[in-house]
């Protein structure tokens, strides 16, 4: 099937169509206005050398130690660990949210994001999370009995941003919704199609009238060769008496020949001629005896 007859068998079927691409479009709206709009707010936070550390020079952003690095990665893991979870749900923050190292960072920075529905509970959320981070950082070092001038420090970098919409599961959803119900339409418009050829050939293949169908053909069957009938009992030959005398028919004697001679010409039996006007008797047949 070509294009063009796909085209003919839609504009031939629009009946099904219509009405299928009508659904596809009203499902495309209610998943654009029912489907909740996902929004985002990042910050960036960096891990600072303790003061002591960066009492030579004054400046803590030249003393950017690789161990702050495998710090800040630390921080990252139990910031997101299912205790942390269960702390900041206590504090309020019920969005989902992820603690990481920046992509492509050349030190120990923090991307801290927030998601969610509603745009002011996320940008609250990403406050919230700074906080709970930097209390995390002391935790840690104080469990480790760090003084408080050795301790390494937490700032900001980037605060929360506003809160942006994110349109990608959206317009997922989206795509879905109106490529099955597309596909949907195009089904039931050719099972229709299909239907109607169906039915038609069987309205053309029914015959016209009244019409027995014929009788099957039997296959023929060989006859058996008939034996031949035996007679019941012996036959008689039928009696025939003459009308009259019979007259014996004149032959001439044939003269005796001597024994030591050999016979030239074979014997010959000369019938008996019946009276004139009789019909001469029928012989038995030769299988009676």
């Amino acid at each position: 099937m070509d294009l063009a007859e796909i085209f003919r068998v839609m504009c031939r079927r629009w009946y099904v169509l219509v009405p299928g691409l009508l659904l596809t479009a009203g499902l495309t709206v209610g998943a654009w206005l029912f489907v909740p709009t996902s929004y985002e707010s990042q910050s960036t936070v960096a891990l600072l050398n303790s003061r002591k550390g960066a009492a030579a020079d004054g400046n803590p952003f030249l003393s950017m130690e690789p161990s702050l690095t495998g710090m800040a990665d630390s921080l990252a893991r139990n910031v997101n660990s299912d205790a942390s979870v269960a702390d900041l749900k206590a504090k309020g923050l019920t969005e989902k949210y992820e603690a990481k190292i920046a992509d492509n960072a050349q030190g120990p920075l923090l991307w801290l994001t927030v998601t969610g529905d509603d745009p002011d509970a996320v940008l609250r959320a990403n406050k919230t999370l700074m906080a709970y981070t930097a209390e995390r950082l002391k935790e840690l070092q104080a469990d480790q009995k760090v003084e408080p001038d050795s301790m390494i420090r937490l700032t900001t970098i980037v605060p929360p941003q506003d809160p942006e919409a994110k349109l990608k599961s959206k317009v997922q959803y989206l795509v879905m919704a109106a490529g099955l119900g597309f596909v949907l339409s195009l089904v039931a418009t050719f099972f229709v199609e299909a239907r109607r050829r169906h039915a038609a050939q069987a309205k053309r293949a029914e015959p016209v009238g009244d019409v027995e169908p014929p009788a099957p053909v039997r296959p023929a069957v060989p006859a058996e060769p008939a034996e031949a009938a035996e007679p019941a009992g012996p036959v008689q030959p039928a009696a025939y008496e003459p009308a009259g005398p019979v007259q014996p028919a004149a032959y001439e004697p044939v003269h005796a020949q001597p024994v030591d001679q050999p016979v030239d010409q074979p014997t010959v039996q000369l019938p008996v001629q019946p009276a004139d006007g009789r019909r001469p008797a029928k012989r038995p047949p030769s299988w009676v005896k």
